[in-house]
């Protein structure tokens, strides 16, 4: 296939915004098509030359292309920036240079197989010498293009392709070409992309033994299948109504969504949400996940959040995010931002696919191939049957560090949908995220011992508030952020005229501390909000029957209050009316609406 053919499709293709018309385009453009050809149109159209999770890049920076346009040219550079800055696009402006120059046609046009090879050549280009290797196989391809093939090059390796085709439009067109547009063709074409993220690989099987040649694609460890995901409603009674009364709700852990491929020779690839590979990004993870999960080869998803190992505490988002994309300084990142993952679900466990299995078969299952390690840990799950059950659970995921729950059916059928959006797996988060802003001194009650560097010290402690009504000390958090080796080393000196080998009677808590104190000195913390609370009892019942109040991601100002005696701390009464500062003022900067804002 000549690649002016295909750089013609793409004009067509640029120049509507229907989608009818665009997929008539495609049909035209792919059925005369046979592998590999077919697979390579496929991937240029979606602006790859391969699937997305093999990470292919071409490493083509503007500058770059803009230097190759100028040699193909023989156009200085400044002139080329200028005009680009004037057309807003470096390929209509290759284009509209080569038109002026009035070149005549090469005798040996480009061909799609060629460009891809060359294409790939980019790819490949490492290390010293690489951008003038780069450079030079652009400015031959651009010596040799038409202005329209010229155009669609540039555009092509800046990753600004802009002609309007997407995965769904492709999957249309295929279904044209080999399912006669049926919708029930449309479905397994669909199915069979979600189960291997390749279009290339799909439309090959296709071109073999049209829709049927499908069922031989299945699970391939080290090939990502397209993630389930999540609707929303509004109350958690919706939820429980859409699910006919029963769900199994899960923790929903503010982090990064990954899906685990661990081989049966123990190596292990993790893949984000948009089928990123992100391996490198989290070596420890995929260290631990070969001692973790047995019954290998498997593939298993969870969320990656950080969390201090310290005081086995999860961190903000905001955390874990600085690992995202980092390529340096690994070691240093695994230092200052410590992961963990926990699992959630199991699609493939000993090379045999169980996705299709109901959740409670995948759940027990899971429960059974996991060896929980530090790094690599189980999703807390409950079954609940009404709003009251799952209000509870929703108050204990966020006490713990999460942002909500997820509530997933139960009901048969409740396999994994690949790629598949739906009332099987809802979420459902806090109404309010105003953070707080006021400052909270509190208590001293129980000490936590450290772990990790912090080993053979207390590395966290049990904070409350007091309640003069009552002449209680009502916990509220455990901290253990914030606190350098110079502090945590001055606490046992500070904390030993407190030490008791019983839980004092003033104090109402359900946590357990490894050492019990005596209500005596006071620290100064802030947190990210204030959030009901099932196991810290301050301000019990305020704000509704049979919970407390708890500090969210609590950290240590620094500040040791001396000239404070406990009874002198923040009370109770304060806290509650800090709690309900906080949700007022998250009303007042939201419009009214029902349900979450997602």
């Amino acid at each position: 296939m000549r690649f002016g053919e295909l750089a013609d499709a793409y004009a067509r293709l640029e120049s509507t915004k229907k989608r009818l018309e665009m997929r008539a385009i495609l049909v035209e453009l792919l059925r005369p098509l046979r592998p590999p050809e077919l697979s390579r149109v496929l991937y240029l159209s979606q602006g790859m030359l391969r699937p997305e999770y093999e990470g292919v890049e071409l490493g083509v920076a503007d500058s770059l292309a803009r230097k190759a346009v100028a040699l193909a040219t023989h156009t200085k550079d400044t002139e080329v920036a200028r005009q680009t800055k004037s057309t807003g696009d470096l390929g209509t402006t290759v284009g509209q240079l080569l038109e002026e120059q009035h070149r005549l046609e090469s005798d040996e046009p480009l061909t799609v197989a060629h460009v891809y090879g060359e294409l790939e050549r980019i790819a490949v280009a490492k290390g010293e010498g690489s951008q003038d290797v780069k450079v030079q196989v652009l400015t031959t391809l651009l010596g040799r293009a038409t202005p329209v093939e010229a155009k669609f090059l540039v555009r092509f390796v800046l990753g600004t392709l802009r002609v309007g085709v997407r995965e769904l439009t492709i999957l249309d067109a295929l279904t044209e070409v080999y399912a006669e547009g049926s919708k029930a063709g449309r479905t397994r074409i669909e199915a069979a992309f979600n189960l291997s993220s390749d279009l290339g690989l799909v439309a090959a099987a296709l071109v073999e033994g049209g829709v049927e040649a499908l069922e031989k694609i299945g699970l391939e460890v080290g090939r990502p299948i397209r993630p389930m995901l999540a609707e929303r409603e509004p109350s958690l009674e919706a939820v429980l109504e859409r699910m006919h009364g029963k769900a199994a709700v899960e923790y929903k852990y503010d982090g990064l969504r990954v899906q685990a491929h661990i081989a049966r020779d123990r190596s292990v690839r993790l893949f984000s949400r948009r089928l990123e590979e992100t391996s490198a990004q989290f070596p420890e993870l995929v260290a631990d996940l070969p001692h973790a999960v047995r019954s290998l080869p498997a593939i298993v998803e969870g969320e990656v959040v950080p969390i201090d190992l310290e005081t086995d505490e999860i961190q903000p988002f905001q955390e874990v995010s600085r690992r995202r994309g980092r390529k340096h300084d690994l070691q240093k990142a695994q230092e200052e931002i410590p992961v963990c993952v926990f699992l959630f679900d199991v699609l493939l466990a000993g090379g045999e696919p169980v996705y299709e299995k109901d959740l409670a078969e995948r759940r027990a299952l899971l429960e059974s191939i996991l060896r929980p390690t530090e790094r690599v840990r189980l999703a807390t799950q409950r079954t609940v049957t009404t709003a009251e059950e799952a209000l509870a659970f929703l108050d204990e995921a966020v006490a713990a560090g999460g942002e909500g729950l997820m509530a997933k059916s139960v009901a048969p059928g409740s396999g994994y949908r690949a790629g598949a959006r739906g009332y099987w797996w809802i979420k459902y988060k806090r109404d309010y995220t105003v953070g707080l802003t006021d400052s909270i001194d509190g208590v001293v009650v129980g000490a936590f011992q450290g772990r990790g560097r912090r080993a053979g010290k207390f590395g966290a402690f049990l904070l409350a508030v007091y309640d003069p009504k009552r002449d209680r000390f009502e916990s509220f958090c455990k901290v253990g952020s914030g606190f350098d080796d110079a502090a945590l080393a001055e606490m046992p000196k500070r904390l030993h005229p407190f030490l008791t080998a019983e839980k004092p009677p003033e104090v109402d808590t359900s946590a357990a501390p490894d050492q019990w104190l005596r209500p005596g000195l006071v620290l100064e913390v802030r947190g990210a909000e204030l959030t009901l609370s099932p196991v810290h009892p301050a301000g019990l019942g305020a704000v509704r029957a049979g919970v407390g109040l708890a500090l969210r991601f609590p950290r240590f100002t620094g500040r040791i209050r001396e000239e404070k005696g406990p009874t002198d701390a923040t009370t109770s009464l304060e806290l509650v009316h800090m709690y309900r500062s906080q949700v007022r003022q998250a009303s007042e900067e939201k419009p009214e609406t029902v349900g979450e804002s997602g």
